[in-house]
């Protein structure tokens, strides 16, 4: 039997999320599951990008010659995507010039209080930019709070790893009591179930039927947290795309998820049809804090009062243009380079571009890493320009950015206070995701890191790490595959099928 087209009903929408905000604290007694071994070297954040890192630039093998000319395999699919990416390459254009009018107010802003009442044209707003900021999701006080008691936990345990190692902002820490109450909070569930609604299951896009996804019920990824101070300048996240890099074009079934843009439809792409994300590969070197699970939107949690130029978070706000450019990038080579055209808006100009399939060239996407940009690589996206900083937040609210989005770290931090926040993304119950997050539960109670980050003995042994008591609620200790799920009003027979799954899972 094959799925219909699966948008969440608004009515269906509001009976979850209130029995996420009906949830009580957890009383969690959960027992060690086996849990596949994190394989990784010890490391940071740094190791997960080429920049961060000071890697080398590496030619790729030939095979990736050979990828280019399996994507694009005769005459009519090459006048396609040509045809396409001058459309691409012209619309960028317009695009910068109204991100140039109108800076980081281009960025939708939404109380928490009213996500369940957005119009259509409002959500249209929040899909087409591909970034939100979410207002007042947790109290500010109690924000605040989780910060000090992070800072109390790190005091106790220097000898955590972070970047940069002679004055850490970015830590590897997973399993502070702070990060297990914030993953748990109700309004935290109920916004990540709201952003994952926005996606849609659509039949036509995936190869098997019946495929087990919850687009309702949200589960945790574990990751870290920064807290960021005045002057810093070696968090110099420069405009990436997480994810993977090179998996995006090899991996077939992660390519699926593109194949409008790689056959030149660009406009016909769906950013928001989970369909063949749910068979996606975007780690295949092992890499370094790659993730390995389906994430509808990555996001994180303010601890402070940060605004642009402190250090905050700076995104391209219009997915379709980027993810078009991205994909369709490798495919062309400049005829004359910059310093042989007569100007930069000449070397930019569609004529001086052509196909190219005999090159290796992926720009700036290594193997094991994350999908870099710059104004080398991919020049049409005038990245100095077009790169906003998200509009200031307070302790409490949440920003949330497409997992195609492209986005960046400020990079020098001058303000006067931290720029601080909580890595919390939102990634529904799908059969991938939920694997991964039933084997976190032994990772979780020895204080190890979780399987996509730099292994090493990580909190093993720190002082007053997190446990299964700074649960808030029950729905948190299930999102972390650490209490069975139980059946809600309006749920429909994917959900149904995705809970006995992972409950089979949570049994052992």
């Amino acid at each position: 039997m094959l799925l219909h087209r699966q948008i969440i009903p608004r009515h269906s929408l509001l009976l979850r999320i209130r029995s996420l905000h009906s949830s009580t604290r957890a009383d969690i007694a959960p027992s060690p599951r086996v849990s596949a071994a994190n394989t990784k070297d010890e490391g940071t954040i740094a190791d997960a990008f080429a920049s961060l890192a000071g890697a080398a630039d590496v030619v790729l093998p030939e095979r990736f010659a050979e990828l280019k000319r399996t994507i694009v395999p005769n005459e009519a699919a090459a006048r396609r995507v040509t045809a396409a990416w001058a459309e691409v390459l012209g619309e960028l254009r317009t695009a910068e010039k109204e991100i140039l009018d109108r800076g980081s107010d281009i960025v939708p802003q939404v109380n928490y209080a009213d996500l369940s009442s957005l119009s259509g044209e409002e959500i249209e707003v929040v899909k087409k930019r591909g970034t939100v900021v979410i207002r007042n999701v947790v109290n500010e006080d109690l924000a605040l709070g989780w910060k000090e008691d992070i800072k109390r936990y790190i005091q106790k345990n220097p000898q955590v790893r972070g970047f940069p190692a002679d004055n850490k902002q970015v830590f590897e820490i997973y399993w502070s009591k702070s990060q297990i109450e914030a993953r748990s909070h109700p309004h935290v569930l109920s916004t990540q179930t709201w952003l994952s609604s926005l996606w849609q299951v659509n039949p036509d896009t995936i190869p098997e039927p019946n495929p087990l996804i919850s687009l309702s019920t949200p589960l945790s990824y574990v990751d870290r947290l920064r807290i960021r101070l005045p002057g810093d300048a070696k968090f110099a996240l420069g405009p990436h795309i997480d994810g993977g890099s090179l998996e995006r074009w090899e991996d077939e079934g992660y390519r699926r998820c593109y194949k409008n843009i790689l056959e030149g439809r660009w406009r016909e792409h769906d950013a928001f049809d989970i369909g063949a994300r749910l068979y996606a590969n975007s780690d295949l070197y092992n890499g370094s804090s790659q993730c390995g699970v389906f994430r509808s939107f990555q996001g994180w949690l303010s601890l402070s009062n940060t605004g642009p130029n402190e250090g905050t978070l700076r995104v391209y706000p219009n997915l379709l243009l980027s993810s078009a450019y991205v994909l369709l990038r490798p495919f062309f080579k400049a005829v004359k380079p910059l310093d042989s055209a007569n100007s930069r808006e000449d070397y930019l100009e569609a004529s001086n571009w052509t196909l190219d399939l005999a090159s290796t060239e992926f720009p700036n996407s290594v193997m094991g890493r994350g999908q870099e940009l710059n104004e080398i690589t991919h020049p049409h996206l005038r990245l100095e320009n077009t790169m906003v900083s998200v509009p200031r937040v307070k302790p409490g609210d949440m920003v949330f950015w497409h997992c195609d989005g492209v986005h960046a770290v400020e990079s020098v931090h001058r303000g006067e206070g931290d720029s601080s926040v909580l890595y919390i993304p939102a990634a529904p119950l799908t059969e991938k995701n939920m694997d991964y997050t039933a084997r976190l539960a032994h990772a979780f109670l020895s204080g190890s890191p979780p399987e996509d980050f730099p292994g090493g003995k990580g909190e093993a042994e720190f002082v007053d790490r997190g446990n299964p008591a700074n649960f808030l609620t029950v729905e948190g200790a299930r999102a972390m595959a650490l209490k069975e799920f139980e059946e809600w009003p309006g749920m429909n027979a994917s959900d149904k099928r995705a809970i006995e799954h992972a409950n089979r899972l949570i049994r052992g």
